[in-house]
């Protein structure tokens, strides 16, 4: 500030009496009505700690046991921001559930009659977010299994107080494109043992998940940092990169025919030569891909042409 802001004219009484410097400091500071200085003994929040940060964890309880679900809400009831949302005893009640009270949070039992917990998860098939699943069982075989394949977490019966809580903690963590990510990879293992494994990959569209099978899918395209993934009817935005798809995707009839194309061959309907160097590649929804002649050979050998 200026010595005229300060002072009379010609730079005259340039030093402020402590009056004046309150004065000056008090037109300063914001209105009092907006609150940024906290009250005596009140508990001031950090920025990374905002007011009303952690929202209510919505729960759905699913056994076939009335005391074992009975147990986990009381056990829940306990534990800061959980709302439990519902309660089901078999698999067909959480499939409807999860459609009515879409919860952030499930607490799956394994083993129930008819509809078992992971049938349940093959059920899922998209919605604006997918559920975090926690495997609550009997039996730490079946748990473990789960676990690996994609569980949050697992809860061995009888379940105690802490490791629920550590539990809930950590399915608080987890972001939707995570559990999408998580539920596809438990839908893999939630198939009969003899029946062939099948790769579920998860697509976005706006801010709703789907949970697509592998043989749906015509290919995935590459476009700058995003990767589109072509069905018959529409294109998802893939949640993963070409190269991780790719590594998921090997041994299957998905075939990398250029670096941003990766194409599921059993929708190949014509092969036609460009040139002497380069290939038109036609799926069954008439989208074209062009392909080196390197890569059009291995198409070719792969289809028995």
């Amino acid at each position: 500030m200026g010595a005229h802001g300060i002072g009379g004219r010609g730079g005259e009484n340039l030093r402020m009496s402590a009056h004046q410097e309150f004065q000056i400091v008090d037109r300063l500071l914001p209105p009092a009505h907006l609150n940024l200085v906290q009250p005596s003994g009140s508990s001031v929040l950090k920025e990374s700690e905002p007011e009303c940060a952690r929202m209510q964890l919505k729960t759905l309880i699913v056994d076939d046991e009335p005391v074992a679900r009975k147990i986990l809400r009381e056990e829940l009831e306990s534990i800061e921001d959980v709302e439990i949302v519902g309660e089901a005893e078999s698999g067909t009640e959480a499939l409807d559930k999860i459609v009515e009270c879409r919860p952030d949070l499930v607490l799956l039992d394994l083993q129930m009659p008819g509809m078992g917990g992971l049938d349940v998860v093959r059920k899922l098939k998209h919605g604006p977010s997918m559920p975090v699943i926690i495997i609550v069982t009997a039996y730490d075989q079946f748990a473990l299994q789960a676990f690996d394949a994609g569980a949050i977490d697992y809860l061995l019966k009888p379940i105690g107080q802490d490791r629920l809580a550590e539990a809930v903690e950590r399915a608080r963590r987890v972001t939707g494109r995570e559990a999408a990510e998580k539920v596809a990879q438990l839908q893999e293992i939630g198939v009969p043992a003899e029946g062939p494994r099948i790769r579920r990959i998860v697509g976005r569209v706006g801010e709703e998940y789907f949970l697509l099978s592998a043989d749906e899918i015509y290919a995935f395209q590459a476009e700058g940092d995003l990767v589109w993934i072509v069905t018959a009817k529409r294109r998802y935005l893939a949640t993963q990169t070409l190269k991780v798809l790719q590594e998921r995707l090997k041994s299957t009839s998905f075939h990398r025919i250029h670096r941003n194309a990766l194409v599921n061959v059993d929708h190949v309907r014509k092969m036609s030569a460009l040139s002497s160097q380069r290939w038109l590649i036609t799926l069954s929804n008439d989208q074209e891909f062009i392909a080196s002649k390197r890569q059009a050979r291995s198409v070719r050998q792969l289809l028995n042409w």
